[in-house]
């Protein structure tokens, strides 16, 4: 695997202190934020540097029942292409479910979920890793994900999930130090018992990142300064094996460059004392897996899909659209992760479109969380933003003629053509156009 040493998330907002950074190895960037044909002059200049570029895909899915979306995965290797990247990396997650497999509305998370570790679940995932493999330029890093829920009667562990993962698909890992920590105060999972199962070999990197608990739920923010405990995973993975390469994820909230640099700093300074530490201790023996039913991919097959299609159907309208809770789910949990997907959908509706906080002041976010407990998202984050703004005008919102009239202005400037009449938004925006142009 290609050594990429030590590296910082590329965000726009820090895209300056980011090229001013002494010994800044590589980069990663949002995959879905970038257009191959204009990339920003800063990730051309870092490159031209000799600064390896990474992209890093947040809306693949592949944990998910369906089959890889072709469209995203052809954009996924254009972007690998145009960045001249060694390799891509997504998530072992789910971000959408319902649909033609469940014969229920198609509905988006707006986030990264968590899969069940179950036989079933990671057949389809391998399947589709396998499908993505086949359809990108360079290799497919996947990583571990972040959870604030847990699964009802999982198989396997998350170091036996990950192993059986990498050695079926020969996929490699990005391992999320941060989300291991995020799983032992959520999930109660040892961050050393899933190191302990990793196939360490098959590592390309490690994430490192900061987040916050609040009412013993520990929240992966990427908008804090990286913990002490975060960093103690890091050291004990160090010691284990040298990773090749390391990288600092931080979203928003960003902190002065010198406060970047030194957090930077941190990060490299504890992989060298870690790996410097003495011989790596024996690799233990790998984690026994139950086989009681043989695991065999090819024969699940779409019986498989089906299931998972089913499971991750309820789940996902639990947290979006109100509906009953699965069995199995801790009740309290699952509301702690609704009302989370909720603030992340008006966060990121509010970078997609800044003119909606603008115009609408203090009032944006509170309005929106109330529009989206009623409203699942269905067409990504620039619909969401038309659908709220639709939402108010037609409750004659808001309240302040002027600012209802640029609302108006504004909506009927972006809606832009009607979707096509099987999309679930195409009745809701030609009936939204008709009232509106009769005012």
């Amino acid at each position: 695997m290609r050594r990429l040493g030590t590296g910082i998330g590329w965000r726009p907002e820090i895209a300056d202190a980011v090229e001013r950074m002494p010994g800044l190895d590589w980069v990663e960037t949002v995959a879905e934020n970038v257009c191959p044909g204009h990339l920003p002059e800063s990730l051309l200049r870092l490159r031209e540097r000799g600064v390896t570029v990474v992209p890093h895909g947040v809306s693949l899915g592949l944990g998910g029942a369906d089959h890889p979306d072709e469209a995203r995965l052809a954009a996924l290797a254009e972007r690998a292409e145009a960045l001249g990247s060694p390799l891509v990396t997504e998530h072992i997650a789910f971000v959408r479910a319902g649909g033609p497999l469940t014969a229920s509305p198609a509905l988006e998370a707006g986030h990264l979920l968590p899969i069940p570790r179950t036989r079933d679940a990671l057949a389809v995932l391998c399947e589709n890793i396998r499908i993505a493999q086949d359809a990108l330029p360079v290799p497919l890093a996947v990583e571990n994900i972040a959870a604030l829920i847990s699964w009802p009667g999982e198989e396997l562990t998350e170091g036996q999930f990950l192993y059986e993962l990498a050695d079926r698909t020969g996929v490699r890992l990005l391992i999320d130090v941060a989300n291991l920590h995020t799983n032992h105060v959520n999930r109660g999972e040892d961050p050393a018992a899933a190191l302990d199962g990793l196939p360490l070999e098959a590592i390309a990197y490690v994430h490192v990142a900061g987040g916050f608990e609040r009412d013993g739920v520990w929240h992966d923010s990427h908008a804090h300064p990286v913990p002490q405990p975060v960093l103690d995973i890091l050291a004990d993975l160090a010691s284990r094996t040298t990773p090749p390469g390391v990288l600092l994820e931080r979203d928003e909230n960003f902190p002065e460059p010198l406060e970047l640099e030194r957090e930077l700093t941190t990060i490299r300074e504890t992989v060298e004392k870690a790996s410097a530490g003495g011989e790596p201790p024996a690799p233990p023996a790998r984690p026994a897996v139950s086989r009681t039913a043989a695991p065999d991919p090819a024969g699940r097959g779409e019986a498989a899909r089906e299931r998972v299609a089913l499971a991750q159907a309820a789940l996902l309208s639990s947290l979006v659209a109100g509906t009953p809770v699965p069995e199995g789910f801790d009740r309290v949990r699952l509301g702690v992760q609704a009302r989370a997907l909720a603030s992340k959908r008006a966060g990121v509706v509010a970078k997609v479109a800044p003119e909606l906080p603008e115009m609408l002041g203090e009032g944006y976010r509170p309005a929106f969380l109330v529009y989206a407990h009623g409203h699942p998202m269905t067409g990504g984050y620039r619909r969401d933003a038309l659908d709220f703004a639709g939402h108010l005008l037609l409750a004659g919102r808001p309240e302040d003629a002027e600012t209802r009239r640029r609302l108006r202005d504004w909506w009927l400037e972006r809606s832009g053509p009607t979707p096509p009449s099987g999309h679930p938004a195409a009745r809701f925006a030609r009936a939204t156009r008709r009232v509106l142009l009769r005012r």
